[in-house]
């Protein structure tokens, strides 16, 4: 489950478009968030169960992941399995080499799921399979966890105008929902080209020329970006926590970066696989309040119960 000390041991819950050239896929069905595999006291805990969150009519869902492997104990390499999925397409992600302030300081194990490398080849190969079958790629977390934070902002009453940030967009389906629900002053950034481009010719399709896309490195702002209301991030700062090199320094400018983009008593939604909420808590300390946990699906295994991800409200102070 997703306790502090067990934590310590995942890598993140990646993209499932991590692990192999994606297929054509149908839209709709089920979702669920993608899973994260645990070691503890010399054996790997599997999740046995989790509740599954409703489906958004609509729109298609996260295709599961393959095979992952977790860290074993005293410091043995931690991938995600090495074997082709089910389309024959290689896309296992080996640990990364480390360096000074290396995640594995800090329990992570270095990955490049925390390298533009990586990314930059997942969303050529969603641009391509876009570009072929109309597909639009994977949805972090599942469809419902795109709903969670709609519903929250709805029931906060944000003004539908109100400047709201997606922190690592990706594909930018997020904000294609935003904009269905009456959202008008969205922008999205990656540090991926390629992503950004997968993102303009899924917004070109669906009609929305009023989104703004950027290519940004979060943790290298250009001066341009700021005063934003609402800022989102859905596994963003998962990945940095993995990158290689001095991800601990990584993440404390991620929080200076934040502070810059938000306004005061702007509101930042995260949502995250790899980190406890006592963790976030204590990550987004300088600067932040928490101001509301959302409801995330829990599962149970061995008579204990957890949350699958974390997702919090932090108000800048």
């Amino acid at each position: 489950m997703h306790t502090s000390d067990e934590r310590r041991q995942t890598q993140l819950c990646p993209k499932p478009s991590a692990l192999g050239t994606p297929k054509p896929r149908r839209r709709g069905g089920a979702s669920r968030a993608p899973p994260t595999t645990r070691a503890g006291a010399g054996a790997v805990e599997r999740e046995a169960s989790r509740s599954l969150e409703a489906p958004v009519t609509g729109v298609r869902s996260t295709r599961a992941p393959s095979l992952w492997r977790a860290q074993l104990p005293s410091g043995t390499p931690s991938e995600m399995s090495s074997g082709a999925d089910d389309d024959g397409g290689g896309g296992g992600v080996a640990a990364a080499p480390s360096r000074g302030g290396s995640p594995a300081e800090d329990g992570f194990v270095p990955s490049a799921l925390g390298t533009l490398e990586h990314w930059d080849a997942v969303y050529e190969r969603e641009l391509q399979t876009f570009q072929e079958y109309g597909d639009t790629g994977e949805i972090w977390f599942g469809e419902e966890s795109m709903m969670r934070l709609i519903r929250w902002m709805q029931k906060q009453k944000i003004p539908l105008d109100a400047s709201v940030l997606d922190i690592g967009t990706g594909n930018g389906v997020f904000l294609v929902e935003l904009a269905k629900f009456g959202f008008s002053n969205i922008t999205g950034i990656d540090y991926s080209p390629s992503a950004i481009q997968l993102s303009e010719r899924i917004l070109e399709k669906e009609g929305l020329s009023n989104i703004k896309l950027k290519v940004e490195d979060f943790l290298n702002l250009s001066t341009k970006l700021s005063g934003f209301q609402i800022c989102i991030d859905k596994g963003t700062f998962d990945a940095i926590s993995l990158n290689p090199d001095n991800a601990i320094e990584k993440r404390k400018q991620y929080v200076k970066s934040l502070s810059r983009v938000l306004k005061v008593k702007g509101f930042f939604l995260i949502t995250s696989c790899n980190w406890t909420k006592e963790e976030l808590l204590n990550e987004f300390s300088e600067g932040f309040e928490l101001f509301e946990e959302l409801p995330t699906p829990m599962f149970s295994f061995g008579g204990k119960s957890g949350n699958s991800v974390a997702a919090l409200v932090f108000q800048k102070s």
